[in-house]
């Protein structure tokens, strides 16, 4: 199954033909005249809005991998805690800008990133360091993930929207899963209560399995493993851990205790 861990160069192919896909999904969601304006499930989003997240968040990467290239010092990262209010003020800016133009950019810095991407070599996929943003230094397939959850969740954003019933792509929602569990490293809240306990997830597709979960003051750790000893276990299919991630909603099915298992869904603010 290694073509389907974008974290090894095995799976570099098979993201980047996934991202495409979503990216094509997305474009055509956004393309007719009279989505322009319409709602999403991103709290005061339109879909424009969306678009121009999408431009500023690819555009901010453009700038990453200059600095990385030129061995320059990375300005200190945001932090994800601020991420929702800054990505928020950035997209609004964009109001201005008409579809055309804001659609025809978004093309044109997908293209951009897709060629960053596609021309890195083996051992940069891995081992070369880029200061997200938000996150601070990750290797450089963290930006095939962040296309993806761009094109991917942001999709879902636009189909909620409508009105009409729909689902996540299993490809997408299949390859987003490892990143999940990182999220929910990086997404602990402030103050959280992090006197020690353990809970066990067991996910579906191709990257999911049975992961034991330690939770201690030093923050989460995960791991493969039994579960069939602990107090709680929580089941996802591949969407459902990546849209409760994401906060799209509350998903799920607990096995055993529910109170443990609050405890650990609790933990985390959703970006």
């Amino acid at each position: 199954m290694s073509e389907w861990d974008a974290t090894s160069v095995e799976g570099k192919d098979t993201i980047l033909r996934v991202v495409r896909e979503e990216a094509e999904r997305f474009f055509a969601l956004a393309e007719p005249e009279d989505a322009w304006e319409a709602p999403t499930a991103c709290a005061g989003w339109h879909v424009r809005d969306v678009v121009a997240h999408i431009v500023d968040t690819t555009e901010g990467y453009f700038a990453a991998f200059d600095v990385a290239r030129a061995g320059s010092q990375a300005a200190d990262p945001y932090g994800l805690p601020a991420m929702g209010a800054r990505v928020n003020e950035q997209a609004i800016s964009f109001r201005d800008t008409t579809q055309k133009e804001l659609l025809d950019r978004a093309r044109a810095d997908f293209e951009k990133m897709q060629g960053i991407l596609t021309d890195l070599t083996p051992e940069e996929w891995t081992g070369f360091l880029v200061t997200h943003p938000y996150m601070g230094p990750v290797p450089a397939y963290f930006y095939a993930a962040g296309q993806l959850m761009d094109f991917g969740v942001h999709s879902w954003d636009i189909r909620e929207g409508t009105g009409r019933n729909h689902a996540m792509s299993g490809d997408a929602a299949d390859l987003l899963v490892p990143f999940m569990l990182v999220l929910w490293q990086y997404t602990i809240k402030a103050g959280a209560d992090l006197t020690p306990f353990s809970v066990g997830l067991r996910i579906g597709g191709r990257n999911g399995g049975d992961f034991r979960v330690d939770v201690t003051p030093e923050g989460m750790a995960y791991a493969p493993g039994d579960v069939g000893d602990l107090p709680a276990v929580i089941e996802f299919d591949a969407a459902s851990m990546v849209l409760t991630t994401f906060g799209r909603g509350n998903f799920g099915t607990v096995r055993g205790n529910l109170d443990t298992a609050n405890r650990f869904l609790n933990l985390f603010f959703r970006i």
